[in-house]
């Protein structure tokens, strides 16, 4: 089953004033399969953030379709999609998104407490997954009160509380330092092994590339290549890199 498809993606930014349209996505078409890991790479302005946005229901492309568990999101109304976002998608943000007013598990329970599930319920699955992440001793504490890496394990387990279709995780290593990053992206990649989590992952790194199944590389808005691993990290994280060579690098 197809978690996510894409069909003929296209955005064009409006010209303003005279000035010439900028077109970002040149028509993508993308699917991934339940329990892929996936990334995304390209340049600096390649469209691969634009591309997230819109397959996360936050921004809206100019043409095309995107399906996600067979639900056209693209033809969504604001608050439908809001809804379904809430329920069948899950982040994770280069900068945590984290409530500091908020304890940890009130964090990771927030969209279960929107969603008015039972008490019991909401207690049971957050201890859950913040055991599987290895913070359930920090329950009590405040955002300010942990690590990066820390703070990225919260926000895991929070993408992962309404068991969501897709997981998209935005630059998940670009604040963290290198153990960090191999902390959040043995977490990540432990998310979809062992959870089966579907994962589409952007990312300027090699060495958290090097992490997924499958590298889309993208540029001028367009799918330029893809690779695929075979189970081998050091070897993949060499081809992300001559990949990254040859269609112009990455900064």
């Amino acid at each position: 089953m197809k978690s996510l498809k894409v069909n003929n993606l296209t955005k064009i930014y409006s010209s303003y004033k005279g000035a010439k349209e900028v077109t970002a996505l040149g028509g993508i078409n993308l699917m991934v399969n339940n329990g892929e890991f996936v990334g995304v790479m390209g340049p600096s302005g390649s469209g691969k953030t634009t591309l997230l946005n819109i397959l996360s229901g936050v921004d809206k492309s100019t043409s095309g379709e995107v399906f996600i568990n067979n639900n056209e999101i693209s033809k969504m109304k604001k608050d439908d999609l809001a809804l379904f976002r809430r329920k069948n998608i899950g982040y994770i943000f280069q900068d945590f998104n984290l409530l500091d007013s908020l304890t940890l598990e009130e964090n990771i329970s927030l969209p279960l407490i929107l969603d008015k599930k039972n008490p019991k319920e909401i207690e049971s699955k957050v201890s859950e997954l913040m055991n599987f992440f290895n913070i359930g001793e920090l329950k009590k504490k405040y955002p300010y009160h942990i690590s990066g890496g820390q703070k990225q394990r919260v926000a895991a387990a929070r993408a992962l509380i309404n068991n969501p279709a897709i997981i998209f995780a935005d630059e998940p290593t670009g604040n963290l330092d290198s153990k960090s990053s191999n902390n959040i992206m043995t977490t990540i990649s432990k998310m979809n092994d062992e959870i089966k989590s579907t994962v589409l992952m952007v990312t300027h790194d090699p060495f958290a590339a090097s992490f997924c199944k499958r590298i889309i590389f993208i540029k001028d808005g367009n799918i330029k290549m893809e690779i695929t691993s075979d189970g081998d990290r050091k070897k993949f994280y060499d081809k992300v890199l001559e990949v990254q060579g040859f269609i112009g690098g990455e900064n």
